[in-house]
């Protein structure tokens, strides 16, 4: 099973975002995540949805992001997208006449929804403020170990 990947993509275009004065286009997104940028556009518009960025056409166009970092959630970005599987593991059989892959599946359905209910409790802990203090911190050690006076 593929992993969904659009979170962590999300993230990171959402902090290249911040970083911005003005706006992003989603050809400049889609070379900072290496991508299309029609994959931008296309998870972008699940974030426009929820009401978390703007997007505007033409010239001086592009994504922006419209809510604060500080009030954003990693959960409301998850639910924004449309709650994808949390996890890639599942039953091998979804509704087994063995009473045996019954027992297996109980016990893992269990296991499965506590570790998604503790992730997601997780997710609504951490902001994208969270992260973006995150990469200053990352950036600014950088910018030391490399002795450079400049953004990179």
């Amino acid at each position: 099973m593929k992993r969904d990947s659009r979170l962590s993509s999300v993230l990171h275009a959402l902090l290249h975002m911040a970083e911005q004065d003005g706006a992003m286009t989603s050809d400049a997104l889609a070379q900072c995540l290496g991508t299309n940028p029609v994959v931008v556009r296309r998870t972008m518009a699940y974030l426009r949805k929820a009401g978390l960025v703007t997007s505007d056409r033409g010239h001086a166009g592009g994504w922006r992001i419209k809510a604060d970092l500080s009030a954003v959630t990693l959960l409301q970005l998850h639910e924004a997208l449309g709650e994808p599987a949390v996890f890639a593991m599942g039953h091998r059989n979804e509704s087994p006449g063995c009473l045996v892959e019954q027992s297996v599946n109980a016990a893992l359905e269990n296991a499965f929804a506590d570790a998604e209910a503790l992730l997601l409790a997780r997710f609504s802990e951490i902001t994208l403020a969270d992260l973006a203090s995150d990469f200053a911190q990352r950036h600014e050690q950088r910018r030391r170990e490399k002795g450079i006076d400049h953004a990179l």
